[in-house]
């Protein structure tokens, strides 16, 4: 098998120059490339345009992916030819032409020459015979058309659609002129705001502004001091500063919402943020902003400061102050008297106790610390509901009503007590006259929380308002008592607050803790004083958690307890404790810095 090739060129005096050669086997390859078989100088011909081989009594033509070639007039990727009809194939401005073979031949005969301008004007003449340009308006007038159409359907349509809809205040469940210019499908998030541009795109041919995403996103705050986020920038140049300086000057704030918050990319959901994306500023924050007081932070397990809780420290009259405190001698005066141990002992009264009132074998943390509906956090301990169960408030009893203490208005008790001992002179009977505290677990109606002598005569109304507020009383045992002075009665209770949250700028779930018992990481059952600041350190944290790429049991990157936005909550509040039972959220203006 081989292929004759018949080579012809035209010289510059328009005479033509045949040149034969023999290619030998049964394949023929055809290109630009220098190596192939058949060289086309056209730039319109690939390297390796196409390849003719024998199969049987055909010539079977296999083109590079992507590109074709006229195969006897028709534009195809792969065709064939019968070796006894041969045809045409043209490729770029070249004609090859396979002459019929002989039977019995093993030589295919193919004529190669470029077409020239004028009998490419013969194919065109002869094509616009059987066309219909001679119906169609000009090219020109066509063009006119068509620009017209776009003006008016993409352009003129769209803009007053967009300033119809801004007279109107209506939500659009149907197809927008405007969502034309559309660069792509909305995210899942914003999926409901596809037929209402207006809803970002306040001012036309304006990029969307922060004002427009916190018109919805009203519980989102920045994560910084937006110039003060953009100094702490790793790969601020020179020229950075300098056009931030102007900013500062001018008030032009840097970074907008749209900088990491893109759109139209498609209904997804946002990728989870990297722990790159927090470490390219927190790992080298001091020597960027040497003035800061947040500790470098890249990976959990290696570069992290301790927390540093923000607890009350504290009074300026009845508002507490916070102080960040860190180490395992941090205090907080809550105000409150308070001894874990003693509750928690399996062994004490507060075990006696519970065993009588059916509460279980001992005390345990759930037996006072409630969780909020969701279990993220623990609502604040409430004495009416946690505490009374075993700390009864009950004082007296008048025929069959049982009197108690008001718990929380310190006034209220002074007249409810002095009123009810400003008459009883006579001797107390022995059932109402115990020779202390009532026995933990005693029925209310024999209890008095007011401590004096059996068998004496009932105190008076000042000597039992004094033994009310002294060691032994009702209020004393918990609460810090403000002493009147000389010659009064106006005792005062210490206030009691506590922060809602103590790591200001994390979040912990509890949630995912809930298979670990509490004393795993709060040492509760050794605290002898409420002053004990129970927030487990970093190490303890540690023994379960590392960084983002870590052996430990549990992988944590920064945003597994850190929000870039501040979540709701933040800036921490500090909750007073109503002696009543209600809580008040007091803002905490200011965090002092300190341990």
């Amino acid at each position: 098998m081989a292929f004759v090739l018949r080579t012809v060129t035209t010289s510059a005096e328009g005479r033509e120059i045949v040149r034969t050669r023999r290619v030998e086997g049964d394949r023929l390859t055809i290109g630009r490339g220098p190596a192939c078989d058949i060289h086309l100088t056209d730039l319109a011909v690939a390297l390796r345009h196409a390849e003719v081989a024998r199969s049987g009594e055909r010539l079977a033509v296999t083109v590079e992916n992507g590109l074709t070639v006229a195969l006897d007039g028709r534009q195809v990727g792969a065709g064939s030819l019968a070796l006894a009809t041969g045809g045409d194939l043209r490729i770029g401005s070249h004609l090859l032409r396979f002459l019929p073979v002989a039977a019995g031949s093993d030589e295919v005969a193919v004529g190669v020459e470029r077409v020239t301008e004028g009998e490419a004007k013969l194919d065109r003449d002869a094509e616009r015979l059987f066309s219909l340009a001679s119906v169609l308006p000009g090219k020109r007038p066509l063009a006119w058309l068509l620009a017209l159409l776009v003006i008016g359907l993409c352009i003129a349509w769209p803009v007053k659609t967009f300033y119809d809809r801004q007279q109107r205040a209506e939500r659009f469940a149907r197809f927008q002129a405007d969502e034309l210019w559309s660069a792509g499908h909305l995210s899942a998030a914003h999926a409901s705001l596809r037929h209402d541009c207006n809803a970002c795109h306040v001012k036309p041919f304006e990029s969307v502004r922060d004002a427009a995403c916190a018109s919805c996103h009203r519980d989102i705050h920045g994560h910084a001091d937006p110039f003060r986020l953009a100094r702490a920038q790793p790969d601020l140049s020179a020229w950075g500063r300098f056009q931030l300086r102007l900013k500062q000057a001018f008030d032009l704030p840097p970074g907008r919402c749209i900088d990491c918050h893109t759109e139209h990319q498609g209904p997804q959901q946002m990728a989870p943020t990297p722990q790159r994306f927090c470490a390219d500023c927190h790992g080298d924050l001091a020597a960027r902003l040497p003035d800061t007081r947040l500790g470098n932070a890249g990976d959990f397990a290696r570069i992290h400061p301790d927390f540093r809780p923000a607890v009350v420290t504290g009074w300026q009259g009845e508002r507490p102050i916070l102080t960040r405190v860190s180490g395992p001698a941090a205090r907080e005066a809550n105000g409150l008297k308070f001894p874990h141990a003693l509750h928690l002992s399996r062994s004490g009264g507060a075990a006696q106790m519970a065993r009588r009132l059916g509460i279980g074998a001992s005390l345990d943390c759930a037996d006072c610390h409630r969780p909020e509906p969701n279990g993220a956090r623990y609502q604040p301990v409430v004495m009416e509901r946690d505490c009374a169960q075993c700390h009864s408030l009950a004082f007296a009893r008048t025929g069959g009503v049982v009197r108690t203490l008001r718990h929380g208005d310190p006034a209220q008790v002074i007249a409810e007590v002095g009123d009810y001992y400003r008459f009883r002179t006579a001797p107390r009977p022995p059932s109402l006259a115990p020779a202390g505290r009532r026995q933990p677990g005693a029925a209310p109606a024999v209890a008095t929380r007011i401590r004096f002598d059996a068998g004496a005569r009932a105190p008076g109304p000042e000597a039992a308002v004094r033994a009310v507020f002294s060691p032994g009383g009702a209020c004393y045992d918990c609460h810090q008592v403000d002493a009147p002075p000389a010659g009064s009665l106006a005792y005062r209770i210490h206030p009691v607050a506590f922060p809602e949250r103590y790591i200001r700028h994390g979040w912990f779930d509890h949630r995912p803790h809930a298979a670990q018992s509490c004393g795993s990481c709060h040492q509760a059952a050794r605290s002898n004083a409420a002053s004990d600041l129970l927030i487990p350190g970093i190490a303890t944290c540690r023994g379960c958690h590392g960084g983002e790429r870590t052996a430990k049991p549990v992988a944590s990157p920064c945003a597994m307890c850190h929000s870039y936005h501040a979540r709701p909550g933040a800036p921490a509040m500090v909750v007073r404790q109503r002696l009543r039972g209600e809580q008040r959220p007091v803002p905490a203006a200011a965090v002092r810095e300190g341990g």
